[in-house]
């Protein structure tokens, strides 16, 4: 095994300039450690892990799973290959539109194979920009991606919308224009209200909204929206650990 063997894989060997990565132990002790410079996939690395997707994607079902969701977006492998700012290849894979979303229909391609299409979503971010994300040509490719992603009838598409207090707001052109291209289900997520929820829902920009840090603060979170009742406040400082607590000890409403 040379020295090159031993660096992680990514599409392309960049270093991230500002972003870390947290690492911790089972019981959530860790900190944020600097990134180190991987190495550019090879064509059997990508076919290696297209093939993954599939492989996990079957036992998924056999566990009893109804379906799988993709993780296209939040800077995750495939997102990096959407995006001109990491993706620098020269292949197939990189350059065009076209090439960038490759892999990520590869991916689906494969996982569809073994499970069905409609047993397949997808999670995209366009608007999501933190931690060396901002690429200029995002978003028509995240809408190139989902004219293809429609002519595979998948299940649906989830998107992930930024969350934090100065978050970009998305441009409602770009809801219209995402519905115009995708007539399956649709999902958003991203400190939704309920009456943020409901103007999606009314508007059909979406199908379903999705809530996390309210779920895991609030286990009795629909009750307490269908009763209107008070939420209470999620730690935020928990969201890394290693064990139960900050997510299944929030108490329900008494």
């Amino acid at each position: 095994m040379t020295v090159a063997d031993d660096k992680p894989i990514a599409l392309s060997a960049l270093k991230p300039v500002e972003t870390k990565v947290w690492i911790a132990d089972e019981q959530g002790n860790g900190n944020m450690v600097d990134c180190v410079e991987p190495r550019a996939m090879t064509q059997a690395d990508i076919d290696r892990v297209v093939a993954d997707f599939a492989h996990a994607a079957k036992r998924a079902i056999d566990a009893g799973f109804d379906g799988v969701e993709i993780h296209g977006g939040n800077g995750y492998l495939i997102d990096q290959f959407l995006r001109t700012n990491s993706n620098h290849r020269t292949d197939s894979y990189g350059v065009t539109r076209e090439n960038r979303i490759r892999f990520l229909l590869e991916v689906v391609d494969a996982v569809s194979h073994v499970i069905g299409a409609h047993k397949v979503g997808v999670r995209l971010a366009p608007f999501i920009t933190f931690k060396d994300m901002n690429c200029p040509d995002i978003v028509p490719t995240i809408l190139e991606a989902t004219k293809q992603l429609q002519a595979r009838d998948i299940g649906y598409l989830h998107l992930s919308e930024a969350d934090w207090d100065d978050a970009p707001v998305i441009p409602e052109q770009f809801r219209i224009e995402l519905r115009e291209y995708f007539s399956n289900t649709i999902i958003v997520a991203g400190s939704y209200t309920q009456a943020r929820a409901d103007e999606m829902l009314n508007k059909g920009y979406a199908d379903l909204v999705a809530f996390g840090r309210p779920f895991i603060a609030n286990p009795d979170f629909v009750s307490r929206l269908q009763h209107q009742q008070p939420l209470a406040d999620l730690d935020s400082t928990t969201l890394f650990g290693g064990n139960e607590h900050g997510y299944t000890d929030y108490p329900a409403l008494s």
